[in-house]
């Protein structure tokens, strides 16, 4: 299945954090979007990697994703190796996207970084025709470079390169965020406490939304940083 947009993540819920606005709105002006998960995130401290995709199966029908695939990749250890970014590779060939959102560039967890540099290097290698993969019936596919590779934020405070307005829809992707019950704040939950289980950080995902809306001049928005500059055909096309 071709998708116009095919976002990656290097856990189940940082697609939902980093880029949910961004999706919906996409998917609500006609977009068709696809996610893939690098791994099951099994090493977090709450929740299992079961749990975890049960909950990535809830978020994904809110955002009304084309479909949803996970890897499989070792949690914690995600290395940008050939035979990880073949596999990267295979599924951009076989959905062919325009447009790449993957990891941010730097971030508080380790698999971030490295997760944002396998993508966009196998962004790269997947237009190489001499780069050799197989789809899921064996046959050899045709090379496919994405036009576009953004970077979402997710912890760290990295000043965007341009910020996309989701007015009309933060409330909507709070509801999305909210589908991992496991990882985020639940005042019942017995569950050990970690950085991202506090309330503030709940709060942050829509004061973060806000105030990038504020800086911008609309109610919210989500921002992501560019490997090249994107192009505007005239001084008109900016808002």
């Amino acid at each position: 299945m071709k998708v116009d947009i095919l976002v990656f993540g290097a856990h189940p819920d940082d697609i939902e954090l980093g880029c949910t606005g961004t999706i919906l709105k996409s998917v609500s002006e006609g977009k068709t979007v696809g996610a893939i998960d690098l791994t099951q995130g099994e090493l977090g401290t709450r929740g299992t990697a079961e749990i975890r995709r049960n909950e990535a199966e809830g978020a994904s029908k809110l955002m009304q994703l084309s479909f949803r695939k996970n890897l499989g990749f070792p949690d914690g250890f995600i290395t940008n190796e050939k035979s990880n970014q073949l596999d990267v590779i295979a599924q951009l060939r076989t959905h062919r996207p325009e447009v790449v959102l993957c990891n941010a560039i730097k971030d508080r967890h380790i698999d971030h970084a490295k997760a944002s540099q396998l993508v966009s290097e196998a962004c790269f290698l997947s237009g190489l025709k001499k780069v050799e993969t197989l789809d899921e019936s064996g046959s050899p596919q045709e090379a496919w470079r994405p036009k576009r590779v953004y970077h979402y934020i997710q912890w760290e405070e990295i000043a965007p390169d341009f910020v996309v307005d989701i007015s009309g829809f933060l409330d909507e992707k709070i509801k999305v965020v909210s589908a991992y019950k496991s990882q985020f704040f639940d005042p019942n939950s017995a569950a050990p406490t970690t950085p991202i289980s506090s309330k503030n950080f709940l709060n942050s995902v829509r004061y973060r939304a806000e105030n990038l809306g504020r800086l911008t001049g609309v109610d919210a928005g989500e921002g992501f940083t560019v490997e090249r500059f994107p192009l505007v055909k005239s001084l008109s096309d900016l808002a």
